[in-house]
């Protein structure tokens, strides 16, 4: 069982950030990564039908045998995190708790801006666990373009920096001094962020910190990898064409990603190399 691959699930390439902070941190871990790319984006859809395409993809990251499922989703985490730790036997991580712990240690001021899809920010996850610190105010907002750019390959445009002008400037003008990345595509859009907030402001991001959350996990529980594992990094895409997956994940993150393999989630299959 420690040698079972680590199962991480995102709506797109998103994710991505925070399974290269994982294997940065856990060298020897496996890793199965699916992208629902078929159902994504999550943001502007039904809550309802977000926690049936996030639960029929766990259900089948599971059933290949993971050890650890991590949502690396903020959409889904909010939409569904508590059915998930009550479905499954295997430890569950997410991405919303460690960046607001992150977040309330970082502030200065009190005054935090958290940015997300519709679906993240509309649950108020955020700034539910953010605002039981008395001390905080909570500035959201809804930033929907970001992820279609992103999952468009389009990070470092003209057309980027204004619409992160038009999202970012509330935020700007409550004076925050820490804004949550509430959304792991936003880190591809890192640099405009933070040209546009300006360098006083602190931007916390989940994929580090999550990755720090699975790492506790598997010591606490006794599943890390042995000293002898040699892992393997699968990658898989629900959507029509597993090369309009792999084109992007090179053009964000290089030649990580080396191979994508097409899954219809629901259904028991098995990959080689986690036979």
């Amino acid at each position: 069982m420690n040698d079972a691959p680590i199962g991480i699930f995102d709506s797109g390439v998103g994710g991505l950030t925070v399974a290269r902070a994982i294997s940065a941190q856990l060298p020897r871990e496996s890793m199965l990564y699916i992208g629902d790319t078929a159902h994504s984006p999550y943001g502007p859809k039904p809550i309802a039908d977000v926690r049936r395409y996030a639960l029929e993809v766990l259900d089948t990251l599971v059933a290949e045998g993971v050890k650890m499922l991590v949502i690396a989703c903020n959409t889904a985490s909010s939409a569904m995190l508590r059915d998930a730790r009550e479905r499954y036997d295997v430890p569950v991580v997410e991405v919303i708790g460690p960046a607001v712990r992150t977040a309330m240690s970082t502030t200065r001021n009190g005054r935090i801006g958290v940015i997300g899809t519709e679906g993240t920010i509309g649950s108020r996850a955020y700034q539910d666990m953010l605002e039981v610190n008395e001390r905080l105010e909570v500035f959201a907002r809804a930033c929907p373009r970001f992820v279609e750019f992103v999952e468009a390959g389009v990070t470092d445009s003209a057309e980027v920096l204004a619409v992160a002008e038009e999202y970012l400037a509330p935020l700007r003008h409550a004076d925050v001094d820490t804004l949550v990345l509430g959304c792991t595509h936003y880190p591809f859009l890192e640099g405009a962020i933070s040209y546009v907030m300006g360098p006083e402001v602190s931007l916390v991001s989940s994929d580090t910190e999550t990755a720090k959350d699975v790492y506790r996990q598997l010591v606490s529980r006794d599943l890390l990898a042995g000293r002898d594992a040699a892992p393997r990094h699968v990658y898989e895409a629900t959507g029509d064409s597993a090369d309009d997956f792999l084109r992007l994940a090179h053009r964000l993150m290089g030649r990580e990603v080396t191979d994508v393999r097409l899954v219809q989630t629901g259904a028991i299959h098995v990959l080689k190399g986690f036979e």
